[in-house]
């Protein structure tokens, strides 16, 4: 007898196997696409920083991609200001957003992140303090998803210290999450993942040295080699990243971890260290990720090229 796919979901619908099956059974095969990755807005009225979103967002529209993912920092910013300016800010971004066109998965950032700093004279006790506001208005803070074949996961990079400030890290809640998400694939399932400040950067190579560490460290996640021993025996195709406002592409045994310049370029005043303001262009064929970067014509009122 011949048992259709159709049958067989039924069967295991009736027997209450459903829930329990392995993804593998019902693994799509992997197909071409394309998706955008638009990072650091760091969205402001000031500097003309909604114009130049809108700017990047409508030339984002032109190519043809299947979704984009926001790589986090989306306001400038919730970190230190009133409440009232931060829930302007997001509700400015929101509508901008709408000039993409497309389904938006949203990373939060460390500028994303409401009234930690006490300058902002908003109380830990708030509702929306820490990241609820970012919640709210855009979902989970971790988390993945399937698209054509491909396990895309979104993962939170903000670490809120103790002493109201924030550094890079996978908090342990995550890493367990993380843990079982990749438990529960394939291994030959192609996967791609998009974290704010980055796993892997050359970034410090770039700058003069510091005097001193920081206290926070905060230009790379802190635990970076708990998440990447997690990724070892699966085919991780790619890693996106944000933060730093530069492109890059380091290859770290045998993942590409891809650092894209800011749709703000050096914060609405010119280039950051020669990366112009602008997004990417995220193609995935066959079982590899390809990256090209895609500028929009901003010009700086205030330029500080660096």
């Amino acid at each position: 007898m011949n048992t259709t796919r159709r049958d067989f979901l039924a069967l295991l619908g009736a027997t209450g196997l459903a829930s329990a099956a392995p993804r593998s059974l019902f693994a799509a095969s992997p197909e071409p696409f394309t998706f955008l990755f638009v990072t650091d807005a760091h969205l402001q009225p000031e500097l003309n920083g909604v114009i130049g979103t809108g700017m990047a967002f409508k030339k984002a529209r032109t190519f043809k991609a299947d979704f984009a993912i926001q790589g986090g920092d989306h306001v400038f910013d919730a970190l230190g200001v009133p409440k009232q300016r931060a829930l302007a800010l997001f509700d400015l971004y929101d509508k901008t957003e709408q000039d993409l066109g497309l389904k938006v998965y949203h990373t939060v950032g460390n500028h994303d992140v409401l009234g930690i700093y006490p300058a902002s004279g908003i109380a830990p006790t708030d509702p929306q303090y820490g990241k609820k506001l970012f919640e709210d208005r855009f979902g989970k803070r971790f988390y993945s998803f399937d698209h054509k074949g491909h396990h895309f996961i979104v993962l939170d990079s903000i670490g809120i210290t103790d002493d109201h400030a924030y550094e890079g890290r996978i908090d342990a809640d995550q890493l367990k999450w993380l843990a079982a998400d990749l438990a529960a694939l394939p291994k030959s399932t192609p996967i791609i993942v998009t974290v704010h400040i980055p796993l892997v950067s050359a970034f410090a190579s770039y700058v003069p040295a510091l005097m001193a560490p920081p206290k926070h460290p905060s230009l790379t996640v802190a635990n970076a080699n708990e998440v990447l021993a997690l990724f070892e025996g699966h085919n991780v195709i790619g890693v996106l990243q944000g933060h730093t406002h530069i492109n890059e592409n380091v290859e770290y045994k045998g993942i590409n971890y891809v650092t894209s310049g800011a749709i703000c370029g050096n914060w609405w005043k010119g280039t950051r260290m020669g990366t112009p303001e602008g997004f990417t262009v995220v193609n995935v064929t066959n079982g590899r990720m390809t990256t090209r970067y895609e500028t929009y014509g901003f010009k700086s009122v205030a330029p500080e090229n660096t």
